[in-house]
């Protein structure tokens, strides 16, 4: 038992020493280390939109159900599939929110509605309206395939790095060998960016029957990346 556990003593140490040594070459290796990134700019598809139905707004002539169903109405022939795209928020009480007006109860229903395209939206707006639905405004707008994208920019920053390093040593006489190792530096996922949305609801409020015209801002996606090569002699 005392010989097995001394030979394992024995290996154990020497993997130690093979390992320090190794780390030890890593280490000794002469390399270039590069910043790159890259970057792209993405239109937003999925735009959620809140929708508020109050009573008040009729005051207390029409039921937040009729509203309600006009609007579903209004919105399934704009060709919107509301059976996915429309949330009923705080579900469990549809009535959780309430507004008092002398002896009367006025309910509301809130609603988040999501759209694929700042025109959709417009045309939402102004179904909407003529509706007589007046509080609406917009959440959120995200690129729903900002993941895929993102390794899609990874890619490119490392090539961007192995770009930036062969030009950096062109002057020498060495060469760029293996990537040693490759880190990510700094990369946050970008907040939903919104523009003119004052105006989007400005024009939907307005008595013009033409359709809104407006466009979001596009979302800059970007990676940075950190790169080690080994620097290797001129061939």
């Amino acid at each position: 038992m005392k010989n097995l556990t001394g030979v394992l003593f024995i290996i154990l140490f020497s993997l130690g020493i093979s390992l320090q040594a190794q780390n030890n070459n890593f280490l000794n290796l002469p390399y270039i280390e590069v910043r790159a990134s890259a970057d792209t700019l993405v239109t937003p598809d999925n735009i959620y939109i809140s929708i508020n139905i109050l009573e008040s707004d009729t005051k207390g002539k029409v039921p937040v159900e009729e509203l309600a169903h006009k609007m579903v109405k209004r919105l399934k022939a704009l060709g919107i599939k509301t059976e996915k795209q429309l949330v009923l928020n705080d579900f469990s009480s549809n009535f959780k929110k309430y507004f008092w007006r002398g002896k009367e109860i006025l309910k509301s229903k809130s609603y988040t509605l999501m759209v694929h395209s700042a025109v959709m939206a417009g045309k939402v707006l102004i179904a909407l309206k003529e509706t007589g639905i007046g509080h609406v405004g917009i959440q959120k707008v995200i690129y729903s395939k900002a993941k895929q994208m993102n390794l899609i920019l990874n890619r490119l920053a490392v090539k961007n790095a192995l770009l930036q390093a062969k030009a950096m040593v062109k002057p020498l006489d060495q060469q760029v060998g293996n990537a040693l190792f490759i880190t990510e530096v700094g990369n946050f996922s970008p907040m939903p960016v919104l523009k003119n949305a004052r105006i989007f609801l400005a024009e939907a409020a307005s008595p013009s029957p033409q359709p809104v015209k407006i466009q979001f801002q596009k979302i800059k996606l970007e990676r940075s990346v950190n790169v080690r090569f080994a620097l290797l002699p001129a061939k």
